[in-house]
């Protein structure tokens, strides 16, 4: 169990229950539509009632998280609209941050990911440790492409959506066939990216998302029908 503190070189009790309360949505572990108390929830992570109110406004303002009518409050369910109004969003986004990377006058960080890239096919067929590999390497793609756009509104803005992207992942997790073919399309977004060719950045980050999305659906409605 966990024990409040208090000072400033701590971590501070909000920001702990934040924390890990996040990881636990986003990795799974808080499945959609479980119920939390606040009572067993401070009771759990080793604060007070005050702290973990400022954690769960923190987690409804990202959306992981919901009021109740009753008490406490519980893990926002991820349904195929809401789904599809996310890769919406990301469409908006992630086209206009690949399109600004391939304009902006330094792509050296987009050079030295591409044999990363390269490599993921090997990489994936490691197991559940090569695929966690595959990931933090999407992760360095999404810092560099942060880094690239020089926009801090549409950096907050990608951040927020990752946060949701990151329950999504989960689906593509058991089907090694999708996650080649990300890798893939990973690898078309950022050559187009290193080649300065705005346009073809941009699209082809909008084929990986149209084929992204047809896959989570697809995954989704099998296994809402299979009995």
């Amino acid at each position: 169990m966990y024990t409040e503190t208090v000072g400033s070189a701590p971590e501070r009790a909000s920001e702990r229950a934040y924390r890990v309360l996040r990881g636990e949505i986003v990795d799974g572990v808080l499945a959609p539509g479980t119920v939390l108390l606040e009572v067993e929830q401070a009771a759990r992570l080793g604060v007070s009632r005050t702290p973990l109110r400022s954690a769960v406004a923190r987690l409804v303002a990202d959306g992981l998280v919901a009021g109740r009518s009753g008490r406490g409050f519980s893990v926002t369910e991820m349904s195929m609209e809401s789904i599809t109004d996310l890769y919406e969003l990301r469409e908006a986004l992630e086209e206009r941050a690949a399109a600004l990377a391939a304009r902006c006058g330094d792509r050296s960080a987009f050079r030295m990911l591409r044999a990363g890239f390269v490599a993921a096919p090997q990489l994936l067929e490691a197991g559940e440790s090569g695929i966690q590999e595959y990931y933090a390497l999407i992760d360095r793609f999404d810092a560099a492409i942060d880094g690239a756009v020089g926009n801090p509104f549409l950096v907050g803005a990608l951040s927020a959506a990752r946060t949701h992207l990151a329950r999504i992942r989960r689906v593509a997790r058991g089907n090694p066939v999708r996650l080649r073919a990300a890798a893939a399309e990973h690898l078309l977004i950022l050559d187009a990216i290193v080649d300065g060719d705005a346009a073809l950045a941009a699209h082809a980050t909008h084929v990986h998302l149209h084929l992204s999305l047809a896959s989570v659906l697809a995954t989704l409605d099998q296994a809402q029908t299979t009995p």
